[in-house]
């Protein structure tokens, strides 16, 4: 049985992890019939850099009527996933979502609303969970090798290209993007949520955080000497001297996907990240509370020399830790994060309480994301691949992760702890 996809939101996430693979790898099971993009521009520069002419819509509810998908694949700005979600629900068709399901509680509540009443399914695109040292960590935590889980600590290291980039787009405003608590977080706080399944932890209770913008933003520019810089890098008098100069020109991907689709929306993909309009946050910091007592303490900052993690579990008979730190990321040509080759061998490190401290060697794939987004895409599109690990994310799964991030949101702008119990979506 061919299923039938449209894709909705054509930009380098949208082309590199779903149309491309849809079209290259499972021809067997899958046909993609349709794009959808509220630039035309950039729907026709897709068409070309995938080979294919497919039929293309800048109005949804136009497309979802002519060409009739089983399943909508939503890779839009965070904040409307839900309207395309539910839209496409109430239209008969099963949805697939990038990552975050949405931006807030609300929003999230309404598309769980909408799946109950229209019978149809979400499934989110959370592919953290299908990393090597991911799945290492629930095997060991599930075998129960450090006992009771006590409490988790767990760092994010983005660099200054990866990290600039949040404040260059869409994602530097909260109502699109939901800040990085929502758009890059939820990856985290689901692969929380999911570790900490395999021992039976419970849902997060409660989210204490604390953060602000002090390297991206104005205070960076005035750090820097730049406070006279432009809007944009391409006509920025100060493009030849400043460190974070992005220049669409020199890659193929971003001049035909971005520099030369503006013209019809006026999204300029290069926009100076210390703009006075930018308020997400560049680091932060959140302590969260588990049903079960478990405590995690999380923190991301964007501006770091390095890319990677620091991840550990302390229970009742030891600690285990990995450290991912010197495992680099780069965008490929598609702008899919690939795991850069190194010497470094890569290790679960588990320190029994009474016992030798021992390592469990992880061994690293290849691929967007070191392999992970390949692993996905065999669940997402092939239904009957087996899930011992219980990987696959439903819409429950992506409404949890946006509690802790939108009660951390909530969090920061009162300065006191909040209770996600308050914003709570299961009683649907």
């Amino acid at each position: 049985m061919i299923i039938r996809y449209a894709l909705v939101g054509v930009g380098s996430r949208g082309l590199g992890m779903f149309a491309r693979p849809l079209l290259e790898d499972y021809g067997d099971v899958a046909a993609l019939v349709a794009l959808c993009d509220h630039n035309a521009a950039r729907m026709n520069a897709a068409k070309r850099l995938l080979g294919v002419d497919l039929p293309t819509y800048t109005d949804f509810g136009h497309m979802l009527a002519e060409t009739h998908p089983d399943v909508v694949i939503v890779c839009t700005i965070d904040g409307t996933h839900h309207r395309f979600i539910i839209e496409a629900l109430e239209a008969g068709c099963d949805v697939i979502t990038e990552k975050p399901l949405t931006i807030t509680a609300e929003k999230a509540r309404a598309i769980l609303e909408a799946e109950k009443r229209t019978g149809r399914a979400v499934r989110v695109s959370f592919n953290a969970r299908y990393g090597a040292p991911a799945e290492a960590i629930y095997r060991l935590l599930h075998d129960g090798v450090i006992g009771e889980v006590l409490s988790a600590d767990f760092v994010e290291f983005l660099n200054t290209s990866h990290g600039a980039d949040y404040f260059r787009r869409w994602h530097r405003r909260k109502e699109n993007s939901g800040g990085l608590l929502l758009h890059k977080a939820s990856h985290h706080f689901d692969q929380l949520n999911w570790w900490l399944s395999a021992v039976d932890a419970g849902e997060a209770v409660s989210v204490y955080a604390q953060g602000g913008l002090r390297y991206y933003g104005p205070r960076g520019a005035e750090r820097l000497g730049l406070q006279d810089h432009g809007e944009r890098c391409l006509t920025c008098p100060r493009s030849g001297d400043c460190p974070f100069f992005l220049d669409l020109r020199a890659n193929e991907r971003l001049r035909a996907l971005y520099l030369e689709a503006e013209h019809e929306d006026g999204y300029f993909r290069d926009r100076c990240p210390f703009a006075a309009e930018i308020d997400i946050e560049d680091r932060i910091s959140a302590l969260i509370l588990y049903r079960g007592g478990q405590t995690v303490s999380y923190s991301l900052d964007a501006y770091l020399p390095y890319e990677g993690q620091r991840i550990g579990f302390n229970g009742t008979r030891g600690r285990l830790e990995v450290d991912l730190v010197s495992h680099y990321h780069r965008p490929n040509e598609l702008g899919i994060l690939e795991v850069q080759p190194t010497d470094t061998p890569v290790v679960v490190r588990v320190n029994p309480t009474f016992g030798q401290p021992y390592t469990v060697p992880i061994a690293l794939r290849e691929g967007g994301h070191g392999g992970a987004d390949e692993r996905i895409r065999e669940h997402l599109f092939r239904p009957d691949t087996p899930d011992p690990l219980n990987q696959r994310a439903d819409s429950l799964a992506g409404a949890r992760a946006v509690l802790i991030g939108d009660a951390a949101n909530r969090s920061l702008q009162t300065g006191r702890p909040v209770r996600i119990d308050g914003l709570y979506l299961m009683d649907i």
